[in-house]
């Protein structure tokens, strides 16, 4: 039955002429690093962090420096969590995106993860959607740099603009960036096939990406999902079909047919 799905899976790709693939937490999980909302996740298990997690947003318009003490981890354990996320390394299933779109097969991958694991792994065209722990972005006229620790002497770092930067991760009452946000509904409007891969699709709005696509072109877009556990969009009939298990297993199974010659 997988091995029927996973050549299912193949064609469509194979047959697409704008396929984009959509990441969550569970995309990382091999990488070693723990997913929020799973049966072990970091929130299930730690509800003081979820708690703290919904407040960051209103800290930093608050106290930008008692936010950077956090983000840093100088007043709190999280700095520590920023920190590790920086230095995981892909693993088998980033590759397997990244071969996919070498290949000129996918155009593109949307993902709510802020480790910046795909653009290591070899991905150029990613949008991220929550933003990364590896960039920082202006409070004021919105523009990006990288993350430099070293240059955070004084806190809180100041944009060239006189703005305050924070992280360019998106906190929980954060707006997603309008430029993010444009680009996203630009390549869910193009796509003819989504591949989504370790989301839980609960977290809006990444969750209302796939359900935009079903509603735009109906079932003119194949939307195909690899998830340790069905999601409210299985149960919802929104994708067309789940490939459950690990992605690191099953992504580059996907990839030999979608490769192969003839």
């Amino acid at each position: 039955m997988m091995g029927d799905l996973i050549l299912r899976a193949a064609n469509d790709l194979k047959n697409s002429q704008h396929a984009i693939v959509l990441t969550g937490a569970g995309m990382s999980t091999e990488s070693g690093l723990r997913d929020f909302r799973g049966p072990k996740g970091l929130w299930t298990t730690n509800k003081e962090a979820e708690t703290k997690a919904y407040e960051r947003y209103d800290l930093f318009l608050r106290d930008p420096r008692a936010y950077w003490e956090e983000m840093l981890g100088k007043e709190d354990a999280h700095g520590a969590f920023y920190n590790d996320l920086r230095k995981a390394e892909p693993n088998a299933g980033h590759y397997a995106l990244a071969n996919l779109e070498e290949a000129g097969v996918i155009k593109c991958v949307i993902t709510q993860n802020i480790d910046g694991l795909h653009p290591k792994a070899g991905s150029k065209n990613v949008i991220e959607f929550h933003g990364s722990v590896n960039k920082l972005r202006c409070a004021s006229c919105g523009s990006r740099s990288g993350f430099e620790e070293d240059a955070m002497e004084t806190l809180p770092p100041l944009c060239h603009c006189g703005g305050f930067l924070k992280l360019d991760v998106v906190h929980f009452k954060e707006p997603i960036p309008l430029d993010v946000m444009g680009k996203a509904e630009d390549e869910v409007e193009k796509c003819d096939v989504m591949l989504i891969c370790g989301t839980s699709a609960v977290v809006y709005p990444f969750a209302g990406l796939p359900r935009a696509a079903r509603m735009s072109h109906g079932s003119g877009t194949v939307i195909i999902e690899v998830n340790a556990e069905p999601t409210p969009l299985t149960n919802d009939g929104i994708s067309d079909y789940l490939l459950q298990g690990k992605l690191g297993e099953i992504l580059p199974k996907i990839v030999e047919p979608v490769l192969k010659r003839g």
